[in-house]
């Protein structure tokens, strides 16, 4: 019997289908309550050389790819509490599980919010971690890795390892949190985190403009992102045969929105309108058997990288305003040609110094498929996966070179 059945009212089943990761079905999955069970799970895995993937609600599962093998999924879904709220601080504190709809209804009876958009509907804050996921807002407030401020993890061994707290600005070291979001899940487990807010503004409004194309676009997103408008994000969004959105989004006062809106309709001419309807804002596909792209460029090359996938056939939106963009390819598109896409695609943004990454498809072509490309750094990504997993027992195989 595996000694993590001997680790005190922790739930412990046999896996099902549903459990698979990327493909890859565990043996078992266990559920902990508490940053303890975690260290006590983990310790008792990498007794017995077990291979462990943590979960929270599944969302973000099938990103990068899927591990060389698991024997336990390590499902964090029962650790799902905002622990603290201090509002007159602009901090915020949850457990990894905790989805971030509930830790933003926290956060809303005090006019706050963590200035992440979810662009994956029931995400969680350790997923949000572990993939760095943000959306349009990312322009005006920047990333997780910026909003981060103190998290709580457990090592592969079982050590409890905590950085950062309760203040926005921490003394200067080892900055854990920072090495923690984006690493899929491969160095520890994060069990908790500390996030800075900010207030709510009182409106928003987005304004939107057509062109032919992305690259027709250029001189618009040029304006919309270099204007005194300051707007909180600026979208594009395009797609073969149809017209190209722009939008910008504003925030603040009411006066102050009325006034910057009626600025930015006024440069981008008669045919700029205030959206009076919600738009989609998330990820350009309507099928999860579809291949979805991440491509980053400098903001200079947005219209010219968009362009470049539409010419290939795919659905592109994101953001113009930090070079952020996410493109999926038509349902059904063989892995052959997913692969060629993205070495095409690989070739234009790695010039305009950036990158393309496959972030999700089905399993048949993210197993057939290059999915990271070339990563500077890689050596150095590894020595600190030797660091903290020497025995490769967290995620193998997730992340970038096969780490």
């Amino acid at each position: 019997m595996s000694t993590l059945a001997r680790v005190p009212d922790v739930d412990v089943q046999d896996a099902t289908e549903t459990d698979s990761v990327g493909g890859v079905r565990p043996r078992l999955v266990a559920r902990p309550t508490s940053t303890e069970q975690v260290s006590q799970l983990l310790s008792a895995a990498a007794e017995d050389d077990l291979v462990v993937v943590p979960r929270g609600r599944g969302t973000k599962l099938r990103w990068g790819v899927p591990p060389r093998s698991v024997d336990v999924l390590l499902d964090l879904s029962g650790m799902d509490r905002v622990l603290e709220h201090q509002a007159g601080d602009l901090i915020v504190a949850a457990e990894a599980g905790t989805p971030l709809a509930a830790m933003q209804d926290t956060c809303a009876r005090a006019d706050q919010r963590l200035a992440i958009d979810e662009l994956v509907p029931g995400t969680t804050i350790g997923g949000l971690i572990a993939t760095n996921l943000s959306g349009p807002r990312r322009m005006a407030y920047g990333t997780m890795r910026d909003l981060l401020i103190g998290v709580t993890v457990v090592r592969p061994d079982g050590v409890v390892a905590k950085a950062g707290g309760k203040v926005v600005k921490n003394v200067a070291g080892y900055d854990l949190g920072k090495l923690m979001t984006g690493s899929f899940g491969t160095l520890a487990v994060v069990t908790s985190a500390f996030f800075r807010l900010h207030p709510v503004p009182e409106t928003s409004t987005w304004v939107s403009v057509e062109a032919e194309s992305p690259s027709a676009a250029t001189e618009t997103v040029r304006q919309a992102v270099h204007s005194q408008m300051v707007p909180a994000a600026v979208e594009i969004d395009a797609q073969p045969g149809r017209p190209t959105l722009v939008s910008a989004l504003l925030e603040g006062t009411e006066v102050g929105v009325a006034g910057r809106g009626d600025q930015l309709l006024r440069l981008w001419g008669d045919t700029a309108a205030v959206d009076t309807q919600e738009r989609p804002r998330g990820f350009p596909r309507e099928s999860e058997s579809q291949a979805l792209l991440k491509l980053t460029c400098a903001i200079s090359a947005v219209p010219e990288i968009a362009q470049a996938a539409v010419d290939l056939g795919l659905h592109v939106r994101g953001s113009a305003g930090t070079g952020v963009l996410f493109a999926a390819l038509p349902d059904g598109t063989p892995p052959e040609t997913v692969a060629s896409a993205l070495e095409r695609l690989r070739e234009r943004t790695t010039a305009a110094g950036g990158a393309a990454v496959l972030l999700d498809a089905p399993p048949e072509i993210s197993t057939a498929v290059d999915a990271w490309g070339p990563v500077p750094g890689i050596e150095l990504m590894r020595r600190v996966k030797e660091r903290f997993d020497p025995e490769n027992l967290l995620s193998p195989g997730r992340f970038v070179g096969g780490i």
